[in-house]
């Protein structure tokens, strides 16, 4: 496929939700390319995006290529896009790019599931606390577990706005 064809097979909300980002009904996200964003600022439009707080824009392969730190020639490749004959070079990129999305992919998953089974300590530390006798030896194992489960949840929590 070409440049163009890629572009009519493949919508900006497409691709910005493949990265695991979760367009809202106004069609904003958090943008992935600066920190601070306290509420969502990068607009996604049919073909392309535009970021209020930073000022980044572009089009799906802007994109790819800021998202994966990768050249156009990557992000086109890791896109669909073919140039006439395949080299060693244009695999590997594809190969390259497949990998680092499947990493991106296992790391997202496996902070999920931290998050979930950090959430349901604190629900067991707190029913076990509001069970048992105040300052009893199974109270304060329990507070001490509770505490240190919000400090995770804390840092949990640092993880995600960083991505």
């Amino acid at each position: 496929m070409n440049k163009e064809e890629i572009k009519h097979s493949h919508s900006m909300r497409e691709i910005v939700e493949r990265y695991g980002f979760h367009v809202n009904r106004a069609g904003f996200i958090h943008c992935p390319f600066h920190k601070g964003d306290k509420g969502a600022s990068l607009k996604i439009y049919p073909d392309s995006f535009h970021c209020f707080g930073c000022g980044t824009n572009g089009d799906i392969f802007t994109f790819v290529q800021l998202i994966d730190h990768v050249d156009f020639k990557e992000a086109f490749q890791s896109l669909g896009g073919t140039y006439e004959k395949p080299t060693f070079q244009s695999k590997l990129a594809i190969y390259r790019s497949q990998k680092k999305a499947e990493q991106r992919r296992r790391g997202e998953e496996k902070l999920r599931r931290k998050r979930e089974l950090n959430n349901v300590l604190i629900d067991v530390y707190r029913d076990y606390m509001n069970k048992s006798e105040p300052f009893s030896e199974v109270w304060c194992d329990c507070c001490n577990a509770l505490q240190y489960q919000l400090y995770l949840h804390e840092i949990l929590n640092r993880e995600e706005v960083r991505k």
